[in-house]
């Protein structure tokens, strides 16, 4: 946030929003029939009065003035409460100003389509033409008071939150048990918009509501207690609700992000130390659990092969080994969950039947109430696990390991390192692509046997017949898969929010390859080659990600 047109401000959000309506008035003929959502987190900035509630005002102001009806939320919403209503009030679509869990000086613009999916080509190109072509404001866009006045200003916020909470339920199979549990949960939602929703959403399934961290329940835009608002972070960030959690006896901690879009859990070992679980490990349990429950309560003639589930490229490969086992299909996608959305919209209007997608940054999609990742639903869903674990005298962590026996080990590591020259970027990529000699991939890593490489960026796949890649190009972003001789698969690849280039490795065992020990060795040898033969981190100038 702040002044200039590389920030985001009053103006830049204007001239975005003013590029939005003249695309949005080419694609739909209904467009001022159907409307439009805003919503926002609780972001700001003192120092030039920016705050996403102002931005949203002006968002809503640019579209009111050219009588365009918006339904703009009365206050801060979770993320996913934005696609829910522009598919529940068959909205053209809708905006949220976020900046997710990035540090308190970002914020963002999130734009949802029709189908209630995060936009992806070709609309995002050419709205950014439309801006291109409409940076001067319009007479009335400057206008926040709008949402005020006029009458074609309707505020959703009760009907949305209504309804949503009623479809939750669609996803709760335990209400009894819910009900009677013994089992305190904690939850925390990280000074942003979670705590409200987090504790109807508990109700919403029969539980007692979670027992919130008073230091971080209500909003706070400088997120004062924590490092970074970013629960990914793990045990340095979750600090206060594992202590308030020892405190009350409460075994379970669930932990929104900012805009409550995404969740981390920790659970108390028996030892007394806490286990993070990482998204990947999530996503294993996720995965178990509805898939069983889809087992448990479906049709007799429902047919397995019709259900599938999701999950991006650079996260671990667990439910293809589950699918393979049971028998529904497994999907994988480009990076970030818009392509995620946008595949299981397609899905369901096949007749297909989604139960779960995820991406390994802790982002889950239980269910098809939201095509977005959702830290709402997820943190109910896990509730619900470990209550139903806890009468069969198993944790979280004890269903994990078994979840790994049965379907083979699946041990993945994902960091990052900062880098703020994107020349700098581009180099380590292009050494990669002419690593031997001109447009030659490397064949080791270290000591290590490289058998494929995926260029997601060039096209390239060489395990292809054709060498090209079945992912979509995306030369945008820099994205390059090594999958290895001994069953590693390691991705590179670059942010699309934040000066981070990403490594993500997993190893992938056979059900009878049980040996965990020997596999997160071979794996810490294996990254440690992949940082210094191709990120060179030294030499670049990279910043390692802090402990």
């Amino acid at each position: 946030m702040g002044a200039g047109f590389c920030y985001i401000n009053d103006l830049t959000v204007i001239q975005s929003t003013q590029g939005i309506y003249k695309y949005l008035e080419r694609c739909f003929s209904d467009f001022k029939q159907r409307g439009f959502v805003v919503g926002y987190d609780t972001r700001g900035q003192v120092t030039s009065n920016c705050s996403s509630k102002k931005l949203a005002k002006l968002t809503a102001a640019v579209l009111l003035a050219k009588d365009v009806p918006v339904y703009f939320f009365s206050t801060y919403v979770p993320t996913p409460f934005v696609p829910y209503a522009v598919q529940q009030l068959k909205a053209v679509a809708g905006v949220m100003i976020t900046a997710s869990h990035n540090r308190k000086e970002d914020n963002g613009y999130k734009v949802y389509w029709e189908n209630g999916a995060q936009i992806t080509s070709p609309h995002d190109k050419e709205i950014i033409k439309c801006i291109e072509e409409c940076v001067e404001p319009w007479n009335g866009s400057w206008n926040e008071n709008l949402v005020d006045t006029s009458p074609l200003r309707q505020d959703p916020l009760k009907k949305i939150c209504d309804c949503y909470m009623e479809d939750l339920k669609k996803i709760c199979y335990h209400r009894e048990l819910n009900m009677q549990t013994n089992l305190k949960f904690v939850h925390t939602s990280f000074h942003g918009v979670g705590h409200d929703y987090v504790q109807l959403a508990f109700k919403a399934f029969g539980f007692q509501p979670p027992i919130p961290v008073p230091e971080q329940k209500d909003p706070d835009p400088d997120f004062s207690t924590v490092r970074c608002p970013n629960p990914e972070e793990g045990e340095s960030v979750l600090e206060l609700s594992l202590r308030l959690a020892e405190k009350e006896s409460a075994r379970v901690v669930v932990a929104t992000d900012p805009d409550a879009d995404r969740l981390a859990v920790a659970e108390q070992q028996e030892n007394g130390c806490w286990k993070v679980f990482t998204g990947n490990e999530l996503a294993a349990l996720f995965g178990w659990w509805m898939f069983s429950c889809w087992k448990e309560n479906c049709s007799r003639d429902a047919d397995v092969k019709n259900v599938y589930m999701l999950a991006t490229t650079v996260s671990s490969k667990i439910l293809r080994a589950i699918a393979l086992k049971e028998g529904f299909h497994f999907e994988e996608t480009l990076p970030g969950f818009k392509w995620i959305g946008s595949r299981v919209k397609n899905l369901l209007d096949n007749g297909k039947e989604i139960l779960f997608a995820f991406e390994e940054s802790i982002g889950f999609m239980c269910g098809t109430s939201v095509l977005d990742k959702d830290g709402v639903s997820a943190a109910v869903v896990i509730a619900e696990m470990a209550t139903y674990l806890e009468g069969k005298n198993q944790t979280l962590a004890q269903k994990l390991t078994e979840i790994y026996e049965t379907y083979g080990y699946h041990i993945s590591k994902t960091s990052y390192f900062l880098c703020y020259d994107p020349p700098t970027i581009k180099r380590i990529f292009e050494k990669l692509r002419n690593f031997d000699g001109p447009q030659s991939y490397p064949k080791f890593c270290g000591v290590y046997s490289i058998l494929h490489v995926r260029d997601v960026t060039t096209g390239y796949d060489s395990s292809q017949l054709n060498k090209k890649s079945v992912l979509p190009v995306s030369k945008s972003s820099q994205m390059i898969t090594f999958t290895f001789q001994n069953g590693c698969v390691a991705t590179l690849r670059t942010s699309g929010t934040e000066p981070k280039i990403k490594y993500y490795a997993e190893m992938c065992a056979l059900p009878e390859q049980s040996d965990r020990t020997f596999l997160e060795e071979e794996l810490r040898k294996l990254i440690e080659a992949l940082i210094e033969n191709f990120l060179e981190p030294d030499k670049n100038g990279l910043i390692w990600r802090s402990a």
